[in-house]
């Protein structure tokens, strides 16, 4: 069973307003960098620096594939290169479903293999709860609470021809 818990409107507002908190927490726009995490968490984080350029100016967006520093994946790549101009920025990490912390530890791994960054914070458009990691969002567009047996899917007109989000409830 499908449940929409987002339409266009709702992420557009969401994002403007992630947008403005982000601005308003950092005094500006000054050493800001936004980090996408691939795939939906790129698109996001190119919306909310859109968003920004429309208030203070350009901000740098970068994405970020963090595949090699994930902690369920046996294998890991020996040719492990990751280089996003973040030494003494402020990097805002951009996922769309926070859940248990582990895709944001892995990319704070990801950030730190190579750099230096003045501070991390963490945009997310859904967060579901079941934290594994004591790791929690800066900026969060809808708290959702949820059980295990559902899923948060994020649907993005950049890759799916449509904006919205829903829950949807696994068959058991």
């Amino acid at each position: 069973m499908k449940s929409i818990i987002m339409d266009e409107p709702a992420i557009n507002r969401s994002i403007l307003r992630i947008s403005y908190e982000i601005v308003e927490r950092n005094k500006g726009i000054k050493d800001l960098v936004l980090v996408g995490i691939i795939r939906r968490g790129e698109d996001i984080a190119g919306r909310i620096a859109n968003k920004i350029s429309e208030l203070e100016g350009n901000v740098p967006v970068y994405s970020i594939d963090i595949t090699n520093f994930r902690d369920d994946i046996g294998y890991r790549s020996a040719n492990i290169d990751v280089e996003i101009p973040v030494d003494n920025k402020n990097v805002i990490l951009v996922d769309d479903v926070f859940f248990t912390g582990r895709t944001i530890r892995a990319a704070m791994d990801a950030l730190t293999f190579s750099a230096r960054p003045k501070t991390i914070q963490l945009a997310t458009l859904i967060d579901r709860g079941h934290r594994e990691f004591p790791i929690r969002p800066d900026y969060v567009g809808k708290n959702v609470p949820t059980s295990r047996d559902e899923d948060v899917i994020v649907n993005l007109i950049e890759l799916d021809g449509i904006d919205q989000v829903y829950i949807l409830k696994r068959e058991i």
